[in-house]
């Protein structure tokens, strides 16, 4: 026999205090280690949840409450995931109660009075059936966390790649990829002090640094054009909108759906008038409103190719002029609520701005 089925749990239920002393008795010279009993059946849920038996061993008929009423208050116990099997003893033969307790659950049955010898042959097979259930239970969960351990792997992988690119074409735009990393930290704080869910803060931590993936398409002429651009220069800088989109059509994962989203987003504005769709108000998803405000505000503060960077009030100011025409007053509001001296990246020693 197998050795674990003797550290099995075992529970008796039986109001008769004569036919438990017999059943622990039978089941201890079996070799069982672990059993427990009571003759209330009202205690058996309190047990079941506490104990936790792989075995319940039920009279059917019993005063004040019946077998039928314990596996009635016991059905999660009984379902799946812990399956608890119950092996029913009576003495009622008739077909109607064994088809009532089967349809209740109840795997077996046992008539009184016992057959010590097929007491224990029904125990054994019922206990190596739950043993083997729990085996079975055991191998799904290793494969359940490696299946989620390969799949996390993957996409931190894609993510990384991903990340990569928007670095590239930072680089390709003007020769650093710090803004991508802090129009994700700035993105992060607007969502956390916006009250959004730490899911979604998590995400767009991710997903906001990609929003300008799409510039890898655009020429290096444009990207780096000290004056105005042309008519035609600007549709052109316009496409990366489109193309960060197709990168990341074929995302599914949430960080990268959302960072999707961002970059056909992230040009949008609150009164209409931005691009490429044209969306208006809160038909521009949340994390489009949220990276516009974040990516606007760092290059603001920051060095440009044809602009210096910002003191703090200056910018903070445009933020606030802003609000209701480029950026929804909301995300303003929630903005300028935040400590100004979080908001400009404090790794960055070639900063200065005064604290308000």
């Amino acid at each position: 026999m197998t050795p674990e089925l003797f550290e099995m749990r075992l529970l008796i239920v039986d109001d008769n205090a004569t036919n438990v002393a017999l059943l622990e008795q039978l089941l201890e010279r079996a070799g069982y280690l672990h059993t427990n009993s009571t003759e209330s059946p009202t205690e058996v849920p309190e047990l079941c949840a506490s104990w936790r038996p792989d075995l319940l061993l039920l009279d059917l008929h019993m005063p004040g409450q019946s077998g039928y009423e314990v596996m009635d208050s016991i059905r999660e116990q009984m379902a799946e995931p812990e399956s608890l099997p119950v092996l029913v003893l009576t003495a009622d033969l008739g077909l109607d109660a064994r088809r009532r307790a089967l349809a209740m659950g109840a795997r077996d049955f046992i008539s009184k009075p016992i057959d010590h010898a097929e007491f224990l042959l029904r125990v054994h097979n019922v206990l190596q059936t739950r043993h083997l259930q729990k085996q079975l239970q055991h191998q799904n969960a290793i494969l359940d966390e490696a299946v989620r351990k390969r799949t996390a792997e993957l996409e931190q992988a894609r993510l990384e790649t991903l990340t990569a690119l928007a670095y590239v074409a930072e680089f390709h735009d003007y020769n650093t990829h710090d803004h991508t990393k802090r129009v994700g930290r700035l993105a992060a704080m607007i969502a956390t002090a916006l009250g959004c869910p730490e899911s979604f803060v998590s995400h767009i931590r991710d997903a906001a640094p990609l929003h300008d993936i799409g510039k890898i398409a655009i020429s290096r002429h444009i990207l780096l054009k000290p004056g105005k651009l042309s008519s035609g220069e600007r549709l052109n800088m316009m496409r990366h909108v489109e193309v960060g989109e197709q990168i990341l059509s074929e995302a599914r994962s949430p960080t990268l759906v959302l960072a999707r989203e961002i970059a056909a987003s992230h040009h949008e504005r609150w009164d209409g008038q931005g691009y490429l769709a044209g969306l208006a108000g809160e038909d521009i998803p949340l994390g489009g409103r949220i990276t516009a405000l974040a990516d606007v505000f760092d290059a603001l503060t920051h060095e440009r190719p044809y602009k210096e960077a910002w003191d703090l009030d200056r910018a903070l100011a445009e933020i606030i002029s802003q609000a209701g025409a480029q950026f929804d007053p909301r995300l303003v509001s929630t903005f300028e609520a935040l400590d100004p001296h979080t908001l400009i990246d404090q790794n960055q020693p070639e900063l200065t701005y005064r604290a308000a």
